[in-house]
């Protein structure tokens, strides 16, 4: 018993329904990484379904790309996530907006950001300082 074009074409398409409603209904960003994945491959599955059915390799060639896209998409996805979770110890999506410039969106500074004591500036200006006079934070600069 083979599998008909159809029958691709419903996995493709349940894998990227599926993928959607994780990547739109979740806040974990594990969650909504695996769900955009599950997403990318429903595409390559259509595609190569119907670059079988066709009888070309356009299809095959196409989700080679969509793979290689994937692959790069999850390696940077959780260098980000790892990023997140040292700052925040937690995996809200939420929590991305926080790490923004609030200044330049007019909002107001949230936590210390935007003055010159938490801001990169202001970190890069301290350490300047301690470089420059050879002395540690903790021998007497606050």
């Amino acid at each position: 018993m083979t599998a008909s074009l159809y029958n691709y074409l419903v996995v493709a398409a349940v894998l990227f329904a599926l993928g959607s409603v994780g990547f739109l209904a979740r806040r974990n960003l594990i969650v909504m990484l695996l769900s955009a994945e599950m997403m990318l491959q429903g595409v390559a599955l259509t595609l190569v379904s119907l670059g079988g059915y066709r009888r070309d390799l356009d299809g095959q060639v196409f989700s080679i790309f969509i793979i290689t896209v994937a692959a790069c998409e999850a390696g940077l996805a959780l260098a980000l996530i790892v990023v997140l979770y040292q700052h925040r110890r937690t995996l809200n999506a939420g929590l991305w907006t926080e790490l923004g410039e609030s200044e330049e969106l007019g909002a107001e500074p949230m936590d210390g950001a935007g003055t010159d004591e938490g801001s990169v500036a202001g970190s890069a200006e301290r350490t300047m300082e301690l470089v420059g006079t050879g002395r540690t934070d903790e021998q007497g600069m606050t």
